[in-house]
Order: C-alpha cells, then sequence, then structure tokens
C-alpha cells in the first residue's frame, strides 16, 4: 500500500465504511435512487426495488444484510 498523498482514506468502523469514500457512496446511491428514506427526518434507509436489481449486477449479495425494525 502506498502512502502518497493521492490516496484517500476509507474508514472502517464496526461493521460501517465511513470516511470520504462511505460518504460518496451513500451520495451516489442517494441520488441514483437505490436507496431511500419514508421521511426526510427518519433516521434510516431502505434498499429500493431498482436498488436491489442494481446492487445483484454489482454481485452484492443483499441477503447477507438484516433488517431492522425501527
Amino acid at each position: 500500500m502506498s502512502n502518497s498523498p493521492s490516496v484517500k482514506p476509507a474508514k472502517k468502523c464496526y461493521e460501517h465504511l465511513g470516511g470520504k469514500l462511505g460518504e460518496l457512496l451513500l451520495e451516489s446511491f442517494i441520488e441514483k435512487e437505490w436507496i431511500a428514506k419514508n421521511a426526510p427526518s427518519d433516521k434510516h434507509f431502505y434498499i429500493t426495488e431498482l436498488g436491489e436489481k442494481e446492487f445483484a449486477k454489482m454481485g452484492l449479495d443483499l441477503t447477507k444484510i438484516k433488517s431492522e425494525t425501527i
């Protein structure tokens, strides 16, 4: 791994991806409508039908994501 100034950090915090990479991925998934909220004030997102299709195309196994009761 290089320590050059051009390397951008991605942080793993517990089981979550954080840092600027995590932020950019979140923004992209929202813009593409792969994830959404029921209301702007909601804390949690859900994966949309479009998101399920697109994440599957990327080879992601969404069955590994646990549902949360909110």
